[in-house]
């Protein structure tokens, strides 16, 4: 996470611990999609209650992380750009939570499908938007780790590229189901698998929006991808010149370094 160092060295503390937390639930989150995947393809109905159970652990870290977030704006009172970051990991818990969710469901529909039987149809489709959303959800936790506002937009714009793809896997299945009508029911289940996939998806996107928000100061939520492009070449330029003063506050020292060897050898 790339951020203005505090000066209270207390405060960067929670906020290290809050981001740290905010990115361990991201990956358990995150793992659990997967294995409600895995649980699917391989009708394997004891991973899939696995995820079912592990969603216990999910919304724990929510909790602890709520009461860190709030202890923390309580104790320290961050400036505005420290606040917009405390708010935007307070916000993106909600995606991760519902995330957990999602894997639920997934899961869920593992047990139905695998209790139903053998089905051979639908799975390409799931295993292929699965590696859309997962791949979508790494980047905007990856993008929200190194603070990567570019990173993030790409995120965004890959949101309208899964949204086509979920529809064309369900008119898919919905061909399916007119030409073979026996599986009605299983195709049904598949069919709420994408659907929870396609909510994955949305979640990394609300998550790449937090990130640009925190950067760049703007709100980009239901923004064309016009002022969105704005907003991140805004968040860039800030970073810069953070990395400008960074550099200038150094300068000084350097150049008192400088003097003293020069100083040591004209003595010499």
């Amino acid at each position: 996470m790339q951020s203005d160092k505090h000066i209270s060295k207390s405060f960067d503390q929670d906020l290290d611990e809050a981001i740290r937390l905010f990115l361990y639930m991201g990956d358990s989150a995150a793992n659990q999609v997967a294995k409600a995947i895995h649980a699917l393809i391989d009708k394997n109905e004891t991973l899939a209650q696995e995820v079912i159970d592990m969603d216990f652990d999910i919304n724990r870290m929510e909790v602890e992380l709520d009461e860190h977030i709030l202890l923390l704006v309580a104790k320290r009172q961050p400036a505005a750009s420290d606040l917009r970051l405390v708010m935007s990991i307070s916000k993106g818990v909600v995606d991760l939570e519902r995330i957990g969710d999602e894997a639920v469901k997934i899961a869920q529909m593992a047990k139905k499908i695998a209790a139903q039987g053998k089905l051979s149809y639908g799975y390409a489709e799931v295993q292929h938007l699965s590696n859309q959303v997962r791949l979508m959800l790494h980047n905007a936790l990856e993008a929200f780790s190194q603070s990567n506002a570019e990173q993030a937009f790409e995120v965004m714009r890959n949101d309208s590229i899964v949204n086509d793809e979920y529809q064309s896997a369900i008119r898919a299945l919905m061909t399916y189901i007119m030409e073979d009508s026996r599986h009605v029911s299983k195709v049904i289940n598949i069919m709420w698998v994408l659907r929870a996939l396609e909510r994955v998806g949305d979640h990394a996107q609300n998550i790449a929006e937090l990130v640009i928000n925190y950067i760049s100061g703007q709100d980009v939520r239901h923004s064309d991808y016009a002022l969105v492009e704005k907003a991140v070449q805004e968040a860039n330029d800030r970073m810069a010149a953070r990395q400008v003063s960074t550099l200038s506050a150094t300068k000084p020292a350097i150049k008192l370094a400088t003097d003293v060897v020069d100083s040591n050898g004209d003595e010499g």
